[in-house]
């Protein structure tokens, strides 16, 4: 008797198991960043951008594919996907050396997900959050030493949560809490500072 409940219990936990699996698969879309980029090239300048539409076009027709532009010495420095006329997928850019400069997700050409820039040396230095254009999430700065200047906590565009600034010695000196609108805790002033030679500027 034991072990038919026992046996019974097994086969109603795999059957629960199967149906969460099935439910599962049936729910699950591939989201549009998934969407594939046509594997063709086109140097950027031959795209032409109609503002009035926000697409870009070779030909008349809107563009599907990648835009690439190069340095004088043959190094690549850009290049984005299009899918009809719009940014899709990850869009990059880089320094004539070689290195990194920035990488942008793009969504039917809002910024979607991660977005990184770096300076010359490699060294990221900032890094912001997306969903469909809106900031969201945290959002971080650094020193061109490496050191973290500046730490955001955005929700759908609006301050949440912890804020906080740095000097690049390492003290602190913006800290405080926004909730509901309201502001708890130490605030100098704005958070709007930029970073200009190390030295930060208001």
């Amino acid at each position: 008797m034991q072990a038919n409940t026992k046996e019974l219990l097994v086969q109603s936990g795999k059957a629960l198991l199967i149906s969460l699996v099935i439910v599962g698969s049936v729910g699950w879309k591939p989201s549009d960043s998934s969407i594939k980029i046509p594997n063709r090239e086109v140097a950027k300048e031959k795209l032409v951008l109609i503002p009035t539409e926000g697409k870009w076009f070779l030909d008349r027709k809107a563009y599907s594919g990648f835009a690439i532009s190069y340095f004088p010495n043959g190094k690549k420095k850009e290049q984005t996907g299009f899918i009809n006329g719009k940014r899709q997928g990850l869009s990059q850019e880089w320094y004539e050396n070689g290195l990194l400069k920035k990488d942008i997700t793009y969504l039917a050409n809002r910024k979607d997900g991660r977005s990184q820039s770096f300076n010359e040396k490699g060294v990221l230095v900032s890094e912001s959050n997306f969903i469909n254009g809106v900031v969201h999430g945290v959002q971080r700065k650094w020193y061109p030493s490496g050191k973290v200047f500046k730490e955001m906590n955005i929700n759908m565009g609006k301050e949440d949560g912890m804020q906080k600034v740095w000097w690049e010695n390492g003290k602190l000196y913006v800290n405080y809490e926004a909730k509901n609108g309201r502001i708890f805790g130490l605030k100098r002033s704005a958070l709007c500072y930029e970073l200009e030679n190390e030295v930060v500027q208001k």
